[in-house]
């Protein structure tokens, strides 16, 4: 994974503007990508020689005033604004800043599992900011037991989708959700943390090409809500939404699927062998 995230990221962003977007003359002879380093500097009240030494890594400390002005000049959206802070953050010379190395933690409070309790027979799942399964519901282990996402010990969710074959057949959407789920180990841990770099280097041999492009690319922020397309080896396809709790003080996300039509809900009743209705579809 590069050292250089942060520049990367404005460079990127840069290249992906064109000058109509902030008002700006096109001109004849473009040979550059989106904006020229000289446009966004002028645009951001910065110098062309800042700018090149953030965008080559050779400044790694811009202060949150330059940050916003590079936000404001490249119309960036509040999530790439976030993301464009942590990674100044976590690549500054001021490791103080970093985000904070969370313990690996495999225990569920018992407040949660009350929760957890109380979602029956939904299909719910706790997973550590690693993509350990820490527990779940009863309906969560029927519906994912036979997916395979329960093997291992502990199961892990991003182990599962990049080494495991069964898990390309059973997700269609395979790529989006890989893409999702680094998106969620980047945003969630930090890349000096022991833990994600020893699994990081695990998938790096396991999975290949498939987990080092993505675990290398600029990071972006995970989707907290969305649906999945799921092709189920017992009842046939399914459409779940997903929502998503964040426990920031224990390091971990709590999933929660639901049907979003009906065919989907009798399938998952009968996965829990519970009377038709049981689960109602969720629309919208």
């Amino acid at each position: 994974m590069s050292d250089n995230e942060l520049g990367i990221f404005i460079r990127t962003r840069r290249e992906a503007v064109t000058p109509t977007e902030v008002g700006l003359p096109t001109g004849p002879r473009r040979r550059t990508p989106g904006l020229r380093r000289s446009e966004l500097a002028t645009l951001a009240g910065i110098s062309v020689e800042y700018l090149t030494r953030l965008e080559q890594g050779r400044d790694r400390n811009p202060s949150p005033q330059v940050l916003g002005a590079l936000g404001d000049a490249l119309r960036l959206p509040v999530p790439d604004r976030i993301l464009m802070r942590r990674l100044a953050k976590e690549h500054g010379e001021d490791k103080a800043l970093c985000s904070a190395v969370h313990p690996r933690v495999l225990t569920v409070r018992a407040t949660v599992q009350a929760l957890l309790d109380r979602l029956e027979p939904t299909p719910a799942v706790l997973l550590s900011w690693l993509g350990d399964v820490v527990t779940f519901t009863a309906g969560y282990e029927r519906f994912a037991r036979p997916l395979g996402l329960l093997d291992g010990n502990p199961p892990n969710v991003m182990r599962y989708l990049f080494t495991d074959e069964r898990a390309r057949a059973v997700y269609p959407g395979w790529e989006r959700l890989a893409d999702e789920q680094i998106a969620h180990l980047r945003h969630e841990a930090s890349l000096h943390d022991p833990h994600v770099a020893a699994l990081v280097d695990e998938l790096t041999v396991t999975a290949g090409a498939e987990f080092t492009e993505r675990i290398a690319a600029v990071p972006a922020l995970p989707s907290r809500s969305g649906t999945d397309l799921v092709e189920h080896p017992e009842v046939g396809r399914l459409r779940l939404s997903f929502e998503t709790l964040v426990l920031p003080d224990d390091g971990q996300r709590l999933i929660v699927h639901l049907p979003v039509d009906e065919a989907t809900a009798i399938a998952l009743d009968r996965l829990n062998g519970r009377t038709r209705g049981a689960l109602r579809a969720v629309r919208g």
